[in-house]
């Protein structure tokens, strides 16, 4: 039978001294390991080096050669071990503030080093039943893969915990003496200085750390393996690979049988930490929850902040001048206005540079109006996440609120908070809801999600139902509108019924239940999507619906588009929506809790 022999020399070191020219030594030896096909980490500082190194045998010896020729580093004594593969998977050669991140100020492993023990003696130690306190410096995942018989982990997740977890240790005894292990020794430099430093007498460092007593004394009052960072993850006590593997995800150390496992994806999951789609759904959804609660916990718009409104400029308008652009497009506001807003630097471009009045616009360009320390009214925050997958975001929309930055909203404005809750993604809304609607709404992840939905929305290829509280009962218990609305708005931002120039819309009413008060619930199915379409469909059949302050009885227009949080809601309500999910193609429908004042509707 045919065995595998190994063929990479791997070393491990480290050594305390004053380094200079970091750069100079980082640069050259980039170079060479990089020609000499070597892999894994030198880290460089004015405290020393340290470093983890793969190879051809030959290549390693040529590195240790060209190290010790740097002055103060001639004592450098690594520590060999052979593998079959390559472990590391690059060459890092990077400078560091310290070579082992402790952040204690006034520690000095090279002036001020404690007491080292050699592997020998501390197995001569063990063999005699000395007593001894051995305590276990390394992170708990390290620990967890073995350690020294009767060893006390410090217990942390990262070395620099190490002075905070020393405050927590039990009282040790005081008449034997204190070990202190890790790895290759490195930690135990700064370690157990520290301990002597806050008080522990008797301390030592064991010398070369767990691979260098494996080299000298094998697995001998050692239980487990000794974790390396690498791929090889742990080593028996003959410095031979264990076959054990690592969760980088979890940090949980694996079984071969652990590693072989398909719920096993490098970076990802294992089987201890993996989780189905349905559970890493929920977990994504309570986070973003909780991201929305303190997103949400004031008015984002409360703070005086510049507010920037896109401006896109139409095909019809290519080399008009600036000024002459918004003169004729926003006919409303007065041409020294404008100029007046331009040399103030309140019109720029995608760069956020002003633009003068004279300056040319071609189709396509977009352009931002500053509207100087806005601050915004207050809305409605009571937004909930209902669902949400990888393509869609889909929550319940409270009112007022609006769905998009306009007018005097920017922060205060659904889309604007979730985007600030899903960062780095930008959800996009798929669809409209007026601000003082409250209900469904649906938002895409990906711009290649939105391009499916929003036009399926556009087409009418998604059935919607809301819900109505009207003023006055309906004779019939169906009925529905087609009346054309207008396609530009009048006062106000109103829309109405156009019999000559407006648009072709269509609404169905089913008479849900006719109410004491005069006024009657009904189940609403528009077939199309104009603006305000479902209360210009009602104010003009006679049925306004409660708490519009636009809409109002008699055929009268308000003089308010949007409510404010003292006044009573607009009784309307996005109930129901059913369309084909962008990813999967089925039909799915989704549901929306209902209001109080439509309780009681199946």
């Amino acid at each position: 039978m045919s065995t595998v022999q190994p063929t990479v020399t791997n070393i491990s070191t480290y050594l305390f001294a004053p380094l200079e020219n970091l750069k100079g030594l980082r640069d050259h030896l980039r170079q060479v390991c990089r020609d000499w096909s070597l892999k894994g980490t030198i880290l460089l500082s004015t405290e020393g080096i340290n470093l983890f190194v793969a190879g051809p045998a030959e290549r390693i010896d040529q590195l240790v050669t060209l190290l010790r020729a740097v002055p103060g580093l001639g004592g450098l004594t690594p520590k060999i071990s052979l593998s079959e593969e390559q472990p590391f998977s690059r060459m890092l050669v990077k400078i560091k503030k310290e070579i082992i991140s402790f952040g204690v100020e006034g520690i000095d492993p090279v002036n001020k080093p404690a007491p080292r023990l050699s592997a020998k003696e501390l197995k001569r130690w063990l063999d005699e039943g000395k007593p001894v306190t051995l305590l276990d410096t390394r992170n708990d995942y390290e620990v967890n893969l073995g350690t020294f018989q009767g060893a006390i982990p410090i217990g942390v997740r990262t070395f620099r915990d190490f002075p905070a977890a020393t405050a927590r240790l039990q009282p040790l005894p005081k008449d034997q003496p204190i070990v202190t292990f890790c790895t290759g020794g490195i930690r135990c430099e700064k370690a157990a200085p520290y301990m002597i430093n806050q008080g522990f007498e008797n301390v030592f460092q064991l010398d070369g750390g767990i691979l260098k007593y494996f080299e000298e004394c094998g697995n001998h009052h050692y239980q487990g393996e000794c974790f390396v960072f690498d791929k090889r993850v742990g080593l028996a006590g003959d410095l031979g690979e264990s076959g054990q593997g690592m969760c980088y995800a979890c940090q949980a150390v694996l079984s071969p049988a652990e590693m072989a496992d398909p719920r096993t994806v490098e970076g990802v999951s294992c089987p201890r930490c993996h989780k189905s789609p349905e559970e890493s759904r929920k977990d994504s959804m309570a986070r973003h929850r909780e991201k929305l609660r303190h997103v949400t916990r004031e008015q984002p718009g409360k703070h005086p902040r510049d507010n920037f409104r896109p401006l896109k400029i139409p095909a019809r308008f290519a080399g008009f001048t600036l000024i002459d652009f918004l003169s004729a497009v926003f006919d409303h506001i007065s041409r020294p206005d404008w100029l007046a807003r331009i040399q103030a630097g309140d019109m720029v471009n995608e760069q956020f540079q002003p633009v003068a009045a004279e300056h040319r616009v071609q189709p396509g360009e977009r352009y931002f109006t500053r509207e100087r320390a806005q601050i915004e009214p207050d809305v409605n925050l009571a937004i909930d996440i209902l669902h949400e997958d990888e393509a869609l975001i889909i929550v319940h929309k409270p009112a007022p609120l609006p769905m998009h930055p306009s007018g005097r909203f920017n922060r205060n404005t659904l889309a604007s908070i979730l985007r600030e809750v899903y960062d780095p993604e930008k959800p996009r809304p798929a669809h409209r809801l007026d601000a003082n609607t409250s209900g469904l709404a649906v938002f895409t992840r990906k711009g290649a999600f939105a391009k499916v939905l929003q036009p399926a929305f556009e087409r009418g290829e998604v059935e919607k139902t809301y819900l109505a509280r009207v003023t006055g009962h309906p004779s019939g218990d169906t009925f529905s509108c087609e009346a054309p609305i207008s396609a530009t708005a009048g006062e106000c931002g109103s829309r109405v019924v156009d019999p000559e120039n407006g648009l072709p819309a269509s609404t169905a009413f089913q008479v849900l239940n006719r109410l004491p008060d005069g006024t009657t619930l009904l189940r609403v199915t528009p077939h199309t999507g104009r603006t305000n379409q479902i209360r210009v469909h009602l104010w003009h059949l006679g049925f306004p619906i409660l708490g519009d302050t636009l809409y109002l009885p008699s055929q009268q227009l308000g003089a308010t588009q949007t409510i404010t949080t003292d006044q009573s809601p607009l009784h309307l309500f996005a109930w129901k929506l059913k369309f084909r999910h962008p990813v999967t193609c089925q039909w799915e429908l989704f549901q929306a809790p209902l209001p109080d004042w439509a309780s009681g509707v199946d």
